[in-house]
């Protein structure tokens, strides 16, 4: 955990999206070899004995490593989006966010009771958007359910762990 790899890219951008506010920016993760491969194989090392069948992964940051994983676990993936961008028939959660409401949806088809899921996102900061998606993935009952981010944001009192309690082993590859 915490590569120092990982961290020297790892860019930050203050006062974005509104002032106060210091945005840790993945995407300079991504656009590295290196530390795709680094986070590639730390998740792959966590996961890799758990049985997991699907990767369901959070729009759309989520969707970069949760695809990777997916093809080196030999797991399917699930895109978990917001309203109207997926073809077929949906399930959909709402969740109140810090100003106002929004929901998530996935395929009603994608994930059965005999399904091992992990969900994956970028970023762990307050656990809305994530708890919601863990309600959406419980409707469909999978025998074990798993958490995983790229970061969790621990030095900011957001207390991302809290709406999830005991109910999920929740892992992280950064600290910050």
């Amino acid at each position: 955990m915490n590569n120092e790899i990982l961290l020297q890219n790892l860019r930050s951008i203050p006062d974005f999206p509104v002032k106060g506010i210091n945005f840790r920016d993945v995407t300079t993760l991504f656009k590295s070899g290196e530390c795709l491969r680094i986070m590639l194989d730390e998740l792959y090392e966590i996961y890799k004995d758990k049985g997991i069948t699907k990767i369901v992964g959070i729009e759309s940051r989520g969707f970069v490593m949760a695809s990777a994983l997916a093809v080196k676990l030999g797991a399917g993936v699930v895109l978990c989006r917001k309203p109207g961008k997926l073809p077929g028939e949906t399930v959909s959660e709402t969740y109140k966010k810090e100003y106002g409401e929004d929901t998530i949806e996935i395929h009603k088809d994608a994930i059965t009771e005999d399904d091992v899921v992990l969900l994956h996102d970028d970023l762990l900061a307050t656990g809305g958007t994530m708890k919601a998606a863990l309600d959406l993935v419980k409707k469909f009952h999978p025998k074990q359910t798993y958490m995983n981010f790229i970061i969790e944001l621990v030095n900011e009192g957001l207390d991302g762990r809290k709406p999830f309690g005991d109910e999920v082993e929740i892992t992280t590859l950064m600290q910050l």
